[in-house]
């Protein structure tokens, strides 16, 4: 029978598919039996306060009038090793190159060679696709990979672009996010009247952290110009500051359209009480809010960029639209509204593809299996065990 494992995750707990991911994926490892140790300025949001075999360990972070801005890296790194060294963890996994990865990779080079964990980094976009890039930033993401025991991404796409812009010689292994819906605390109909939706009208979704790459104001555009925009509402789920898009709502008239709710984290209440996703990005590594409305029958419209097309199947799991196209977005939509026959069938095999292909059951198991070849291993620096 082989051991179980004991894992650190050090990751971003705000709201944002890399910190929601990491705790999904440390919740599901302590199921399974391993030992989890989570490190970071702050709870992540999502991560159960009561779970058997998960620990939490706060970074302090001092304001020194030596530094003109205060230091995460050194104190996140310092946390990392003395976790690593009292618990005797197996796996350093850092979600997030910067500051995460640097910090992992100092923190096992300050323990003893016989004391030292692998170091795993998984890439979850931004930190290649645009931190790659800056000349700030990409040298130190590119020693952080070289210098990791093992590196994973969410999709072939970010694979591919992590190699082309960062130059990463290293084998990357591409192990997709997954989505193991809890059970919703309220009904459809109940979620359904908080937001003010009647039972004749149609509700879109999108849920993002409302960064730039994901054109909410495309969205919002888009929304404008459906034919049946009278009887639908868009729901947005932010997590981020709606407001400055608060003026585009109002100047293409869809006051009480839109609906905004902020720092949800009984997610799958609202996912339950949608008809169809709602996605405009211009860039995306995966889209795990796609992923998530797939789990409750619920398919997306979105456009086709970056790994989407590896999430969705184009006219079978959903809809894919080519980019800047705000015209094509509301088209699509306007015809899955008019055809619930079709809709149901894209919304059934969205749900089938979600449970078989990116639940927790296939992809936690591939994690634990990366940790221990990565374990195992002399050393993946050189490609060995892979």
């Amino acid at each position: 029978m082989t051991h179980s494992l004991k894992i650190g995750i050090t990751c971003y707990p705000s709201v944002g598919g890399s910190g929601i991911l990491a705790s999904a994926l440390g919740e599901e490892l302590a199921r399974r039996g391993h030992e989890v140790h989570f490190i970071s300025y702050k709870r992540p949001f999502r991560l159960p306060l009561d779970a058997p075999r998960i620990h939490f360990h706060p970074v302090e972070i001092n304001a020194y009038e030596l530094f003109k801005y205060p230091d995460y890296t050194l104190p996140l790194s310092v946390k990392l090793a003395e976790v690593a060294r009292e618990h005797e963890l197996d796996v350093l996994h850092a979600h997030y190159a910067v500051p995460h990865a640097t910090a992992a990779i100092l923190a096992r080079d300050m323990l003893p060679a016989h004391r030292r964990p692998k170091v795993v980094t998984t890439l979850h976009g931004t930190d290649t696709t645009l931190l790659g890039r800056d000349a700030g930033y990409g040298p130190a993401i590119r020693h952080a990979l070289e210098h990791a025991d093992g590196i994973t991404t969410v999709s072939a796409f970010l694979r591919r672009e992590t190699q082309r812009l960062i130059a990463v010689k290293r084998p990357i292994e591409v192990i997709h996010n997954f989505f193991e819906p809890r059970a919703p605390t309220r009904t459809r109909a109940e979620v359904r009247r908080e937001l003010g939706v009647a039972d004749d009208e149609f509700l879109l979704l999108h849920a993002s952290n409302l960064r730039p790459v994901k054109r909410v104001d495309s969205l919002i555009e888009a929304f404008a110009r459906l034919q049946a925009r009278s009887t639908c509402k868009l729901l947005i789920l932010a997590g981020g500051d709606f407001s400055p898009y608060a003026a585009s709502v109002e100047r293409l008239g869809l006051h009480g359209r839109v609906i905004v709710r902020e720092n949800v984290i009984a997610i799958e209440d609202y996912l339950q009480a949608a008809d169809l996703g709602f996605f405009a990005s211009e860039s995306e590594s995966f889209c795990l809010s796609i992923l998530e409305a797939m789990a409750f029958g619920c398919p997306s419209v979105s456009t086709s960029v970056g790994g989407v097309p590896e999430v969705i199947v184009d006219g079978e799991s959903g809809v894919l639209v080519p980019l800047g196209d705000t015209a094509a977005l509301a088209r699509a939509v306007d015809a899955l509204i008019a055809d619930p026959t079709r809709r149901a069938a894209l919304g059934a095999a969205a749900r089938l593809r979600a449970k078989e292909m990116f639940s927790a059951e296939p992809i936690v198991s591939h994690y634990v299996d990366f940790y221990r070849r990565t374990c195992s291993a002399d050393t993946l620096r050189d490609g060995a065990g892979m």
